[in-house]
């Protein structure tokens, strides 16, 4: 019984990280599919380029809480009912089967976003249970934002933080299973913004903004 309910929220885990948000709200906001317009991409950062702000943040605030949902809530109900699970292992699996549904839906014949905002949430949530988590976060996003500024690339802050989280990881000392997952993120990051990096050796890669 223990393995039907894990297997059964991890499957739960992958669903609710499949919901195109940036895909449902673009229809409904300009009845457009945003996979024909802008980079193609589902996730926050062509919904902010095609349709604004607004509808940007709020799929980027919405994907990140699919994680958060998962390694808490979802990850919670399964411990209530199994307290004999490894804890932190139980959250690592669902925070992967809910990024692997945002990067891979099912909705949208397995192609989704990137997954940066997911993993995001994912990081947020443990980082609730895991407190060490928090400055690891903490300076992932401030590296994110000092690699926009700088450069004025989404896609080149998100490959950079994706890489430094598994170093911080190791420099922190946090646990063998942690690094693990961790690595995941950043293979899964570098793994989707395969054409960015191919555009960034290029010089071919849309800025996010212009520096001044």
């Amino acid at each position: 019984m223990c393995r039907v309910w894990v297997f059964a929220g991890a499957i739960l885990c992958y669903l609710l990280g499949s919901i195109p948000f940036g895909y449902i709200i673009t229809r409904g906001l300009r009845n457009i599919d945003i996979r024909n317009h802008g980079s193609g991409n589902v996730g926050a950062t062509n919904v902010f380029r095609v349709v604004g702000p607004i509808p940007g943040i709020s799929v980027f605030i919405l994907d990140m809480l699919k994680g958060l949902t998962a390694v808490i809530f979802i990850a919670g109900l399964v411990l209530r009912t199994e307290p004999c699970i490894d804890t932190t292992l139980l959250r690592l699996i669902y925070a992967v089967a809910c990024v692997c549904g945002h990067n891979w839906t099912i909705f949208l014949n397995f192609k989704g976003g990137k997954g940066m905002a997911t993993s995001a949430g994912v990081i947020i949530g443990l980082s609730l249970k895991i407190p060490s988590l928090g400055m690891i976060f903490l300076l992932c996003m401030g590296f994110w934002v000092l690699i926009l500024l700088i450069s004025g690339t989404v896609s080149l802050a998100s490959i950079a933080a994706a890489f430094l989280l598994p170093i911080f990881m190791v420099v922190f000392n946090q646990s063998l299973e942690l690094i693990i997952f961790a690595v995941a993120l950043c293979l899964f990051a570098i793994y989707r913004h395969k054409t960015n990096i191919s555009r960034l050796l290029r010089g071919e890669e849309k800025k996010f903004f212009r520096k001044p």
